[in-house]
């Protein structure tokens, strides 16, 4: 006679058989008997209570952009449950595995109008690529098993809703989930396809490399087809950390929220390779003009986002490595030699205000002491506004560091339960939550949860007394009134202390550094308030340095706004490789980002910002270091 099971305990079985640890949630009555398999579990699964179901959805959202595994969640029938949906929505947009258990009313209560109840399947049917209501108790360990697949099929959450009663049966323990079954696809390079790009290759005269978090195991071969058709690179949000920074031919991501020279370059190509990405604001981003020969593992992607000469269907590290050796190598280029300039010159006038004393402080300084002090493996969850600005560009990712964000979906609030996962996965490395008080302010009650788990995670505050990326918006492309954006000042130190943190407020690059100093000798999750200038970061799509293209009235405010006397325009190093290399200069004038806002100041999706990438990670029985994360707001 085979053993009996409860139903909810069966579903915890199933999920702990796919390398499931911890699960994420909040109780409520309808889901009782599956917090009674909880505790019945508890030595083979950590329950973290978070203090709203929203931030569980985040973290586990998190855990799936950490780690490449599946993520768990739960919320309670109706408020419960649809205080999960923001989080779903996250891996919804940057496409990837989680699940989400859902609590009901008893059978026999549904559909009558019951307390908390509600038709909750219709609720999920949009953000989930699979979405089920379970008929009987014996299906509860199947279903979850085809949950968890599908999510991984298809880079998402999928959600599973379990009637109180079902949790309680009786049902055999004769289910065997499917996770031996699952395998890698294995991909092979279409040779006629290679040939073409490779002819590309050899004739294009400005060729780069554009590439997603779909070349998250590809480093390498990024660099060895750089090397050799001296191209340089370029990446979405998501992807900032395949490559180390200093890397001289990385020249950071594209977009609103990139660095300078990440953000002019792709006007002056006349070739992409566009590897696993799926960025949303191309027509802002590159030359339309431009060949492009992409690389993704999803049909569906090729020629999504820009016209394409060549479809690579192959994961990223196979076509690079086919790439790398299909044509001869080629001589640096005026284009390539100018791209390598263009981020020294950036690198250069960022560091020169690392010791600032302008007053509020810039967020130079902060940034500064940060990449100091952060160990080689610091992890970092990122919260979405003007610090992922700040990040992207100061932030010099490095070894085995990690970071995450909320991406295609940019929700606020995602920094402190991205920190809680990171801890949770990484209990021995350094954590960070980086934050504006807007972010913060929405989930920093999840300050509780790292105090009752006990987690050292040093959250970072940085107070401007607005919504800083909202401002920039409604200044620089809606040209309105300030409306909404102000907040108000706050002292987050003596809320924190109140919550059981130890906390600090920072008005120098000196007291932010005792600050962390401090924070390294005790054990206690550690909040530090910045008090951050109300100073706008240099705006990448308005981009104003260029005299011989733009109107030099609008030149000189810039330049006097952003203290850019030192940045030059990439036309201005392409000019000089030309005659460098003995090129007409003419040719690929080196246009840049500015000179496309005309064209874009009207349209009804403004941002210019790089989107995830859509290739998520498959299912892995161990663990897997795949950083993942983003952002726009």
């Amino acid at each position: 006679m085979a053993k009996m099971i409860s139903g909810s305990d069966a579903v915890l079985k199933v999920i702990r058989q796919w390398g499931v640890k911890h699960i994420y949630g909040y109780p409520g009555g309808s889901f009782d008997s599956t917090m009674n398999a909880i505790y019945n579990q508890r030595k083979d699964l950590e329950f973290i209570q978070v203090r709203h179901e929203e931030a569980g959805a985040l973290a586990a959202t998190a855990d799936a952009k950490l780690t490449g595994k599946i993520g768990v969640c739960f919320g309670s029938a109706g408020p419960g449950a649809i205080h999960l949906l923001n989080g779903l929505y996250d891996a919804k947009h940057d496409h990837v595995p989680v699940l989400a258990i859902i609590a009901q009313v008893p059978s026999t209560r549904m559909n009558l109008d019951f307390f908390q109840a509600m038709d909750e399947e219709p609720a999920f049917e949009d953000v989930s690529v699979w979405n089920k209501t379970a008929m009987t108790a014996e299906s509860l360990p199947r279903m979850i098993d085809e949950a968890i697949r599908q999510a991984y099929k298809h880079h998402g959450p999928a959600t599973v809703t379990i009637p109180k009663d079902f949790g309680w049966a009786k049902i055999p323990d004769t289910f065997v989930p499917n996770v031996a079954n699952q395998v890698k696809p294995h991909y092979v390079v279409d040779q006629d396809l290679l040939a073409k790009a490779g002819k590309l290759i050899k004739d294009a005269k400005a060729p780069m490399i554009y590439f997603g978090i779909g070349a998250k195991d590809a480093a390498e071969e990024l660099k060895r087809v750089s090397e050799k058709y001296k191209m340089p690179l370029v990446s979405s949000v998501l992807a900032k950390g395949i490559l180390d920074e200093k890397y001289p031919a990385y020249l950071g991501s594209a977009g609103r929220v990139a660095p300078k020279p990440g953000a002019e370059i792709g006007f002056s190509t006349d070739l992409i390779v566009w590897v696993g990405t799926d960025v949303p604001f191309s027509i802002f981003l590159f030359n339309p003009d431009a060949k492009v020969i992409q690389i993704d593992t999803d049909p569906e992607k090729m020629g999504k986002r820009h016209h394409i000469d060549v479809p690579l269907l192959c994961d990223a590290k196979t076509a690079l490595a086919a790439l790398a050796n299909v044509a001869d190598e080629k001589e640096p280029s005026a284009f390539y030699d100018a791209a390598l300039a263009d981020k020294q010159n950036w690198l250069d006038w960022q560091d020169s205000f690392n010791d600032s004393e302008e007053m509020p402080v810039r967020p130079e300084p902060i940034f500064d002491v940060i990449n100091e002090m952060a160990s080689s493996k610091a992890v970092f969850g990122v919260d979405v506004g003007n610090v992922n600005i700040n990040f992207e560009r100061l932030l010099m990712i490095h070894d085995d560091q990690k970071w995450c964000t909320s991406g295609q979906y940019a929700t606020m609030g995602y920094g402190l339960p991205a920190a809680i996962s990171a801890k949770v996965n990484y209990p021995d490395r350094d954590v960070y939550s980086l934050s504006g008080d807007g972010g913060f302010a929405m989930l920093m009650e999840e300050i509780l949860t790292q105090v009752k788990y006990h987690m050292h995670i040093v959250n970072v505050v940085f107070s401007n007394e607005c919504l800083g990326y909202i401002v920039a918006e409604q200044l620089d492309d809606s040209h309105q009134p300030l409306s909404g954006v102000d907040l108000p000042e706050t002292d987050w130190a003596t809320v924190a202390k109140g919550m059981g943190a130890m906390a600090f407020t920072v008005r120098t690059k000196a007291e932010f550094k005792a600050a962390m100093v401090e924070a390294q000798q005790t054990d206690l999750p550690v909040v530090i308030d910045v008090k951050l200038t109300h100073e706008m970061p240099l705006s990448t799509n308005h981009m104003f340095l260029d005299k011989e293209i733009q109107d030099p009235k609008l030149v000189d405010e810039y330049v006097e706004k952003y203290q850019a006397q030192a940045l030059k325009p990439f036309s201005y190093f392409l000019k000089a490789a030309k005659e460098a290399h003995g090129e007409d200069i003419d040719a690929f004038s080196g246009a840049s980002a500015a000179s496309v806002e005309d064209e874009a100041d009207n349209q009804p999706v403004e941002d210019v910002t790089t989107g995830a990438s859509q290739d998520a990670p498959e299912p892995e029985p161990a663990d897997t270091d795949a950083t993942s994360g983003a952002s726009q707001h």
